[in-house]
């Protein structure tokens, strides 16, 4: 038996079907018991046994022993009984009822509760409990109360689904039992599916106290067993529906006596087995008493002796009432004793006794043994401690759940030793049923000294369980997150994602493609070695690697990979290389993972948001620093797995959080801006060693974020970067002027601001840590202009090109200043309006040489030589090209391969080479005289696509940069509406030349026919003598066939022209009034809906070509060659770096990083502040804190009760002393010879009512 019982245990695991082939071990292992012993009941005259069976019923050798029956006067189990294999065992249907199947065992009393747990974890597939309540009494056909089924529906079910419990019952169709599965189905039916807690409800009876069990016999298991339940009557017992497991207790007697010692042995082996979780911890039992029979006196006292707690509900009537009494209002009574009269080894003195005793016959009157009964309680009031009192008339049921959690709590304090303290496991219970108020007001309210250690696997377990709350709690009270958060655990927390989400299906496809990369790499490697090894790739084999490879797919080009310095691999764009580097690196020792994480916060952030868990991101983000870039870069993880969803409701939840991060990014960074401005403009440029050295900008217009992109202050510093050195108010007439008359420029014509250097200047000297008045340089300050960039090039020629961009006061020097002509000249070429302007004109100028080439001077053949403007026309476009390769290959930091696709992604540059490519395939047609016409037309082509390419330019005006927005969304309800017109049309057309013409063959007739012309009527131009035979048509035709199929046009048919024009009705009823009301409805709503957010729109666009004009040379084509000679000679010849390539960049480092983000986490914390305010103010928080208030003063009002006890105990003790002196004084006045008139007085019961006041005044008057 415990060769098998050790198998089911290894082997439980695996089983996953439970078939009737896979239970024949059970027979083997359980056992079933049968009287073997027939012991006459005495008042059944003979015909009975005292186990309950018929004389019949027992066999011949069992009738009596060797000495007669009568020796043997009491029946024992374990003496007069037998155990067999059991017979019923398996799964039950109810019927009748629904296909839901429960499982059942008959087993023997005497079986290990270790096989009958591990049976129902493995084999039954229950899962493994957090809790178990273990519900004593309430048996019997006597109704619950109504109050009872309310504790048990709303307070002790509920309870148990938000911690995942077992609920022991009887299991029977009567009494507590069925209120407990009556309520467990509702709980049930109306949680969601997802719900990851499930309460079961196990039955555990005797075998023969249940009806109809014959029903359930089948030596080789039922599978299922069909179970029916007849007219229920007062002495019929069946089993209840809506339990999910039976164990069917069987001591060979036919009644409830059974299941008693098996059901405490059960409790107390769960009691000692482990929860799952990181942070497992001995399940929690806990017995709770309703009402119940004097009997049970013992099951309660022998429970609490192994330091089981016990939950009596007072007010259910019978022994749970008898314990309030006795342990309320003796212990009340017992305030004046030491505690050594009552718990001391003397043990409990006679007064006690007597009371108790009274007790037992106050509330069991019919007991016989009542002193043994008195013995049982005096036991249990030494264990008073371990049993909590819930008066359920008067308390709220939902406050049922921490009246659990602290009974449970303070078990665990009773049953710990000195050398463990209690609280570790206290705290990993309330981490386990999610309860942090408890846990604030208990264990961390400042009593307690919290180590690191003692909170180290409660942090994990609250990380994976999704407990933010709790998280929150740790970091405040003793945990310190950079020790906690090695590279190691946070590989764990990845490990622990769960099944079946986006996250886990990312992080295995990752994870396969490093291992199969690995696996082609390394030729010693067999194909059956790879399939095993990929066989057996989970979450466990998870790694830094694949969590950077994740994150660098869903971020793109944004920022560099993560991790990449932590595993200590180099930034590659081969992945082949770089898996083959990271599998080389992870088959060594991985020193890395006892190192700790660089930033933790943030790390955390990542993971958080990659789970779309809201609460824990929010905190993790509030933690974080760099929040505004923070923010932008949860948008942007989120987004891009809101597109990687494919569950409706996971979708919108991703996106209603990545909308809920974009708009922290854009407050909080509204409160930095209002704080100061020019450090909000740093904030925008800087780079973040924390998210891949990218920029808030970058990471917003990668986030599709463009209500940050709105905000003033990120306009602010566009329009600064816009402009350059000169002013914004600078009128668009005098830049023109200025651009054709560039002396203009040297003149006052043109306002520039005020150089940095002069300002310094005018600040004074600096105080006395070497700063002016302004320490805002302190925090570095914007790159904006052509100025600056001439700054950083004079101050830090031998420097990082990434350092030289911090300027300001923390520069030893100042840059020699350049002459003024040379400055002002390139303060107005270099600004990015002047590149605008002077691409916008040359722009106009190229079309219109274009135009006059193909209308005016496009000699047919290039014999005779081509025309002077054609070639000014080739360089031109030439021009073009070299510019396309400048910004495709020539332009950031990045690979090329990541440079190509960025520059696809563009759809102006799509533009841009459809209208080059079209133009270099006219141009090659065009020097051919067989291809001369198709040139020209593909160049008239491309003039078009060139022509387009003007809405890009005329993107930057604020009118009309939200029009071309509205006109690129009209071209998608074009598309639709091209699909319902096609369909109509095609019908129509097709239907319509039928009808006219019988038989035409000629397929340019057709289509024109068929397509075009239906498609004219639209439009209004109906040919209305070719349609109506009554109208004369002057058109020469033909009813021959040779002459028709020779391409004669042929006569229409007459003689069903009225279907024809019906036909016609019909269309254009549906085309002109339908489809194309249908289409302005489109247009309407598109463009009302663009509209309400076009400045938005216009904004977000505007950035991208600040980036560009920013970007390009200050010279347009054609003459943008002599700037692409120049940067040929500074970067190929003379290898001077570029410092446009830093757009929108700035690298601080040391005390200027440090201070920077100071200050913003400052302002996060204002803004954040002042938000918790507004929610406070808010009508629903006030009657939520009026709510607490009115809970808290509820909560003192019963506390009160215990007062109430202690004040009538001491007016009854005063009473008594009272009296007693009266006594005693009239005993003395008499004298001692004499007998005293009335006895003397004797203690009142505290429940009495307290005596008037004359009562007491009177006999004190005899004694004065």
């Amino acid at each position: 038996m415990g060769d098998t019982g050790e198998e089911l245990v290894d082997g439980g695991d695996q089983i996953c079907n439970v078939k009737s082939k896979d239970q024949t071990w059970i027979p083997k292992i359980i056992k079933k018991r049968v009287c073997t012993t027939f012991v006459e009941d005495s008042s059944s005259n003979g015909a009975r046994c005292q186990c309950g069976g018929a004389r019949n019923a027992h066999g011949s050798v069992a009738l009596g022993d060797y000495f007669s029956t009568a020796i043997v006067n009491h029946w024992d189990s374990a003496q007069h009984s037998s155990e067999y294999p059991t017979d019923a065992f398996g799964e039950l249907q109810f019927a009748g009822a629904s296909k839901r199947l429960s499982y059942f065992l008959r087993l023997s009393w005497d079986t290990p509760p270790a096989v009958v747990y591990t049976l129902m974890t493995a084999h039954w597939a229950l899962p493994i409990p957090n809790l178990v309540v273990s519900i004593v009494g309430g048996e019997g056909s006597t109704k619950v109360k109504t109050w009872v089924r309310e504790v048990i529906r709303q307070g002790l079910v509920k309870a148990s689904q938000s911690t995942g419990a077992w609920i022991m019952t009887p299991g029977l169709r009567e009494g507590v039992g069925r209120c407990v599965g009556e309520a467990v189905r509702d709980h049930a039916t109306a949680a969601s599916s997802v719900s990851l807690n499930k309460v079961v409800a196990l039955g555990i009876t005797s075998w023969g106290l249940v009806h109809n069990r014959e029903q359930l016999v089948n030596p080789q298991g039922s599978f299922p067993a069909k179970y029916h339940i007849q007219n229920m009557s007062p002495d019929t017992r069946y089993l209840d529906i809506n339990h999910q497991a039976f164990l069917l207790v069987d001591d060979g007697s036919v009644g409830p006596r059974a299941e008693t010692g098996f059901r405490a042995k059960l409790e107390d082996y769960i009691s000692h087995q482990r929860t799952g979780g990181t942070s497992g911890i001995d399940i929690p039992v806990l017995c709770m008493l309703i009402s119940g029979e004097a009997s049970m006196l013992e099951r309660v006292d022998l429970s609490l002796k192994t330091s089981m707690p016990w939950l009596v509900l007072a007010g259910s009537g019978g022994l749970a009432d008898f314990l309030n009494d006795v342990l309320e209002n003796l212990s009340s009574s017992q305030v004046g004793q030491s505690s050594s009269e009552v718990d001391g080894e003397a043990g409990p003195s006679e007064d006690l006794k007597d009371k108790v005793a009274e007790r037992v016959r106050r509330h069991f009157p019919s007991e016989a043994e009542s002193d043994k009964l008195v013995e049982r309680a005096l036991s249990i009031y030494q264990h008073r401690d371990l049993i909590t009192i819930y008066h359920g008339e008067q308390d709220s049921p939902n406050e049922f759940d921490t009246l659990l959690l602290k009974s449970l709590v303070g078990a665990s304090r009773h049953r710990a030793s000195e050398e463990d303290s209690p609280y570790n496991d206290e705290l990993k219970l309330a981490v386990t049923w999610n309860r942090v108020g408890f846990a604030k007001s208990e264990l961390f309210n400042g009593d307690i000294q919290w180590k690191y250690e003692d909170l180290e696997d409660s942090m994990t377990d609250s990380l994976i369980n999704d407990k933010p709350q709790f998280v929150r709690l740790f970091a405040e009270n003793g945990l310190n997150i950079l020790d906690y958060l090695t590279y190691g655990r946070l590989e764990s927390l990845y490990r622990s994602v769960a099944e079946g989400t986006v996250l886990y299906q990312l992080l295995q496809h990752q994870l396969a493609e490093r291992l199969g990369t690995a696996a082609e790499s390394n030729r010693q490697f067999s194909p059956s070695k790879v399939a095993k090894k990929k066989k057996k790739s989970g979450p466990e084999e998870i790694t830094l690697f694949e969590v950077a490879e994740l994150l660098e797919l869903l971020m793109g080009d944004i920022c560099q990979p993560f991790y990449y310095d932590a595993l200590g691999l180099e930034q590659t764009s081969v992945k082949s290389r770089a898996f083959r580097r990271a599998s080389k690196l992870l088959q060594g020792d991985c020193m890395y993972r006892k190192k700790r994480c660089l930033f933790p916060w943030a790390s955390l952030f990542i993971w958080a948001v990659l789970q779309n868990r809201s609460e824990m991101a929010t905190y993790f983000w509030e933690m974080a620093g760099e929040s505004v870039l923070s923010a932008l870069g949860g948008c942007k993880i989120l987004r891009e797995l809101s597109k990687l969803e494919t569950e409706t409701e996971a979708k919108l939840s991703t996106k209603d959080l990545a909308q809920r991060f974009e708009n922290l990014a854009h407050d909080v960074f509204g409160s930095c801006y209002r704080s100061n401005e020019s450090r909000s403009f740093t904030l925008l440029i800087r780079k973040s060693p924390v998210w891949g050295g990218t920029t808030c900008l970058q990471m917003g217009m990668g986030a599709d974020a463009r209500l940050f992109f709105s905000h003033d202050g990120v306009q602010a510093l566009l329009s600064q970067i816009w402009w350059g050195d000169m002013k914004r108010n600078t009128e668009v007439w005098k830049l023109v002027l200025t651009f054709f008359c560039p002396i203009l420029c040297y003149t006052n014509f043109i306002s520039f601001r005020k150089q940095e250097i002069e300002e310094e200047e005018e600040e004074g000297e600096p105080n006395e840590e070497g700063l002016g008045k302004d320490s805002d340089s302190l925090y570095g300050n914007t790159v904006f202009s052509f100025a600056d960039i001439n700054h950083m090039e004079v101050d830090s020629p031998g420097q990082n090109i990434r350092t030289a961009a911090i300027k300001g006061r923390l520069h030893s020097h100042r840059p020699p200043k350049r002459p003024y002509i040379v400055s002002r000249w390139r303060q107005f070429w270099f600004a990015p309006v002047t590149t605008f302007l002077g691409n916008v004109l040359m722009y106009f100028l190229f079309l219109l040489l274009f135009a006059y080439v193909l209308l005016v001077d496009f000699k047919p053949s290039p014999a005779s030589g081509l025309a002077v403007s054609e070639y000014v026309l080739y360089f031109w476009v030439f021009t073009f090209v070299c510019e396309e390769i400048r910004q495709t290959f020539f332009l950031g930091s990045m690979s090329y391969r990541q440079r190509i696709r960025v520059y696809i992604q563009d759809v102006w540059n799509k533009f841009d080479l459809t209208a080059i490519t079209l133009f270099i395939i006219g141009v090659i047609c065009r020097m051919f005289k067989w291809s001369y016409g198709f040139g020209r037309d593909v160049l008239c082509v491309g003039y078009m696509v060139f022509t387009l390419r003007l809405l890009h330019i005329f993107a930057i005006h604020k009118q009309l940069g939200p029009k071309i927005i509205i006109v690129g969304k009209m071209m998608k309800d074009v598309f639709f509406f091209f699909f319902f017109m096609m369909v109509w049309l095609i019908a129509y057309g097709v239907a319509n030349q039928a009808l006219l013409y019988s038989y035409d063959p000629n397929l340019d007739r057709i289509f024109r026919r068929v397509f075009y012309r239906p498609y004219l009527h639209i439009f209004g131009q109906i040919p209305v003598e070719e349609m109506d035979v009554k109208k004369s048509w002057e058109m020469d035709c033909t009813h021959n066939v040779t002459l028709i199929q020779n391409g004669e046009e042929p006569c229409r048919t007459l003689s069903n022209n009225w279907l024809v024009v019906i036909l016609l009705v019909i269309y254009l009823l549906v085309t002109n009034i339908l489809l194309i009301n249908l289409l302005i409805a489109m247009f309407s709503y598109t463009f009302n809906k663009v509209q309400a957010h076009s400045d938005i729109y216009w904004k977000f666009q505007r950035y991208n070509l600040i980036v560009q004009y920013h970007s390009l040379p200050s010279l347009a084509p054609p003459f943008i060659i002599l700037s692409h000679i120049n940067i040929f000679i500074k970067r190929a010849i003379r290898k001077v770096p570029s410092f446009k390539i830093l757009h929108f960049v700035l690298q601080l480092r040391g005390k200027a990083a440090n201070r920077l983000m100071t200050w913003e986490n400052i302002q996060k914390e204002d803004f954040l502040s002042s938000q918790n305010k507004l929610q406070r103010s808010c009508d629903s928080e006030r009657l939520k804190r009026m709510s607490v208030k009115v809970d808290d003063v509820l909560k003192h009002v019963a506390e009160s009760r215990s007062f109430d006890h202690r004040l009538r105990a001491l007016e009854n003790e005063m009473e008594y002393c009272s009296h007693a002196l009266s006594w005693i004084v009239d005993t003395l006045a008499q004298g001692s010879t004499f007998k005293p008139s009335r006895p003397p007085p004797t203690m009142r019961h505290p429940r009495l009512p307290v005596p008037p006041d004359s009562a007491l005044v009177m006999p004190l008057s005899g004694l004065v």
